[in-house]
């Protein structure tokens, strides 16, 4: 599978740090409506038999995770989509919506059965990955996402729409995130992008490999 696996990352910088690595990479710009269609485009240019959403991204308080440290998901979580009642977020399961029209299973997408055992061989943290159309800039919007979704790693902008298109197209996903930074407020000196980089490659070298 991993000669025939599709990596799709956001930037031309993230792409140049995961060149060599045997599988086809394709950059779709920022977001998760960039990536979804970036996706289905490579998809239906050529199938896969794996979609590695891949990058950089922040990690969420109580995560555990660091700068240069790894994350793979166990679930991909569009988690900006739903509807504030006053003070209160409804997520679309609540709403009896959901981004599939012929299921109620609001904006949640299952990973690769191959996940866990990639990422126990990667070092990497396993959990949930969050994807959101506005990097979050607050503390208590960071602690209030993490208490959403508990386990909750890091946050991204692409995986979900990745995601998507690559179930809708019946691949297998796995999304795979260097932490750059915690998710917060932007404090640029802060950010590890080259630690984040290669940790990126690390986990995806890994994915591959499992893959076979």
């Amino acid at each position: 599978m991993g000669a025939g696996s599709l990596i799709v990352v956001a930037t031309a910088g993230e792409a140049a740090r995961l060149d060599g690595l045997g599988a086809r990479l394709v950059v779709s710009g920022v977001g998760p409506v960039a990536a979804a269609l970036a996706t289905q485009r490579a998809l239906l240019d050529r199938t896969a038999g794996l979609v590695i959403s891949a990058g950089i991204g922040g990690a969420y308080p109580g995560s555990g995770l660091e700068p240069g440290d790894l994350a793979l998901s166990s679930v991909i979580i569009q988690a900006d989509l739903g509807a504030w009642d006053g003070d209160a977020w409804l997520e679309l399961d609540a709403l009896r919506l959901s981004v599939r029209p012929d299921a109620v299973q609001g904006a949640q997408f299952p990973v690769w059965d191959g996940a866990e055992q990639a990422a126990r061989r990667a070092g990497a943290a396993f959990g949930p990955l969050l994807t959101v159309s506005g990097v979050t800039g607050s503390v208590a919007t960071a602690r209030a996402l993490a208490q959403r979704y508990p386990g909750a790693l890091s946050e991204g902008m692409e995986g979900a729409g990745i995601a998507h298109a690559a179930l809708l197209a019946g691949v297998p996903v796995v999304e795979v995130r260097g932490v750059s930074n915690e998710v917060g407020p932007r404090d640029r000196a802060a950010w590890r992008i080259a630690e984040a980089l290669a940790a990126t490659r690390r986990g995806v070298a890994a994915v591959l490999e499992f893959a076979g």
